[in-house]
């Protein structure tokens, strides 16, 4: 059995030889028509411009239809109806790749405003983003793939290593899905499958494995009652194995990606289409996973423990799937040499891409990825697409993307630092979240910057007025931040319905004429509080993040963005020529 060190650099070698081969397939491409979602498509059109992207695909940007959330199900079914719009019943000869990247991310605000497909990865030159590392991570995906759609998600990664002689194959009916094992508690967070031990026993080769059923964030005592618990494959546990189970030990087979075979994916066009306007929240995982396989029951259609929002349509969607879907066959491919790592919260960006991480190994990523900086920087620092300038300081396991730092700067450790321009004598605190965005504002071009402590809850909301003293920012009690601030507690102090009350929803933030100075502005904010200083707020005009987003002007964004990238070419290029 391999030890965890020959596991882990095995995953490593095999994740470099999809990089390569994904390097070689960068050039143009066709972006194709479809959808409204214009940053997206904006951001992509840049990307085909500068032959980031690989030749002969056709990219597509497909929005949510106008009205109530629909979850990453519906949007599944809503992304096969654009298809057949797009080609008629030509869609189902093809193959596809499906990437959820909606959301509000709000437990990484920095990925917000453009999108966490979009979010910066310390890696490529030009930087890589998280859509180039998805595309290279699956690149061996088509080639053992019959017409039909891979399902993933934009904030997840996995990295794996199989035999030469052992492609992943996709071109079983139904749904086939990619399973990883994983410590019992990573489970309660994730799809866990069924699976008989006497078909893991003795099989030679990746062949799939008929799952039993597959259970949603389930907690550890049904995981044991449902079978799902088994003994661990792995070889000897090193504690930067992060979630993966040691040998002797336990463990169950966790989700990722799947993908739905074509004929499956035209019964749920269909059923899309019978079903008419989505008026609820549907899960690609826990509402189609969970009703394949031969020991599925209905049970869970009628378990909401797990939806943010139940609106009264989910049970008979639900029950409807259950009905349309039962009986459909669901295959694993096991891959026991395979890590799932999520990157979509503050807590994991950091410990990921800026510590000493097992993930930063295994992809080998960079502590300095398309970037100027002076001087010697910490090697668990994370730069990416930034200009530093000499003298400034980045504490150990901070992440910087596509920002300008100045000269007599400093930023605390295990911070992140985001589309903003810092200059002048600035101390940024440790844990600190800044990340600025281009707004208009009575059609005016504007810009704010948002300042968090990594660890502030940005989804807690609280009922009533009464209650947001319980509201944190920066470890300090919201109520005493307004007063700090001179900002009056009202209902008005609140965006959107008047439901959302939390750091989220929150009219903080002062809207300013330039990006330095909505940063200078946000770090006093930041400073009245830690000092316990007063900072008047009363004659500014203040946005909340919830607001920001709505207002965001996306292309002032991308062109900051693209003066940082153009700055940082022309200065390699003139150091190219000097050598």
């Amino acid at each position: 059995m391999a030890a965890a060190g020959e596991r882990s650099e095995a995953r490593r070698e095999a994740t470099a030889r999809r990089l390569q081969r994904f390097e070689a397939l960068r050039g143009e491409a066709e972006l194709g028509k479809g959808g409204r979602g214009r940053a997206y498509r904006q951001q992509l059109a840049q990307k085909l411009r500068r032959k980031e992207l690989p030749l002969g695909t056709r990219y597509h940007i497909c929005t949510d239809p106008p009205g109530p959330k629909i979850g990453n199900g519906g949007s599944t079914l809503h992304v096969l109806q654009c298809l057949e719009e797009l080609y008629g019943d030509k869609w189902t000869s093809f193959t596809v790749l499906l990437i959820h990247s909606g959301g509000s991310s709000q437990r990484l605000p920095s990925a917000s405003a453009l999108g966490k497909i979009f979010a910066a990865v310390p890696l490529g030159d030009p930087v890589y983003q998280m859509l180039e590392l998805k595309l290279a991570m699956y690149i061996d995906f088509p080639r053992q793939m019959a017409p039909g759609v891979v399902v993933s998600c934009s904030d997840d990664i996995e990295l794996y290593s199989t035999g030469v002689t052992e492609p992943l194959r996709f071109d079983l009916p139904g749904f086939t899905a990619l399973a990883h094992p994983s410590e019992l508690l990573l489970g309660t967070t994730h799809g866990v499958f069924v699976l008989d031990p006497s078909c893991l026993s003795g099989r030679a080769g990746l062949l799939p494995v008929p799952c039993q059923r597959f259970l949603h964030k389930p907690d550890l005592g049904r995981m044991r009652r449902c079978g799902a618990v088994l003994p661990s494959p792995a070889g000897p546990r090193s504690s930067a194995d992060g979630g993966h189970p040691g040998a002797g030990s336990e463990c169950v087979y966790t989700d990722s990606v799947f993908y739905i075979h074509h004929g499956t994916a035209k019964q749920l066009l269909a059923f899309y289409k019978q079903l008419g306007p989505l008026c609820c929240e549907v899960d690609a995982y826990g509402d189609f996973l969970q009703a394949l396989g031969p020991e599925a029951t209905p049970d869970y259609t009628t378990d909401t423990a797990n939806v943010t929002k139940v609106e009264s349509q989910l049970v008979e969607v639900r029950q409807k799937l259950y009905s349309l879907l039962k009986g459909t066959p669901l295959n694993v491919l096991v891959l026991d040499n395979s890590k799932f790592y999520h990157v979509g919260t503050t807590r994991e960006y950091l410990s990921h891409f800026a510590s000493g991480s097992k993930l930063k190994y295994e992809l080998g990523l960079l502590p300095v990825a398309f970037s100027i900086c002076s001087g010697t920087l910490d090697p668990s620092v994370s730069v990416m697409q930034s200009v530093l300038e000499p003298g400034c300081v980045v504490g150990p396991g901070s992440v910087i993307e596509y920002s300008r730092i100045g000269p007599e700067v400093s930023v605390g450790r295990s911070s992140i630092v985001s589309g903003s321009h810092i200059e002048g004598k600035v101390d940024l605190p440790p844990s600190c979240l800044l990340s600025s965005l281009s707004v208009r504002v009575n059609s005016q071009l504007r810009y704010v910057s948002m300042v968090f402590s990594v660890e502030d809850d940005l989804k807690r909301k609280v009922e009533a007025l009464a209650d947001i003293h319980s509201l944190q920012f920066f470890g300090v009690s919201l109520l005493e931040c307004l007063d700090l601030w001179g900002v009056k507690v009202s209902q008005q102090l609140f965006s959107g319905d008047g439901t959302g009350l939390g750091l989220w929803a929150a009219r903080i933030f002062p809207v300013c004429s330039t990006l330095s100075e909505s940063v200078r502005m946000a770090l006093k904010m930041l400073s009245s509080v830690q000092h316990r200083s007063t900072f008047g707020l009363g004659g500014c005009e203040l946005l909340s993040v919830e607001e920001m987003l709505s207002c965001k002007d996306a292309e002032d964004m991308l062109e900051f963005r693209k003066q940082l990238y153009d700055e940082i070419h022309l200065r390699r290029k003139k150091e190219k020529q000097g050598e």
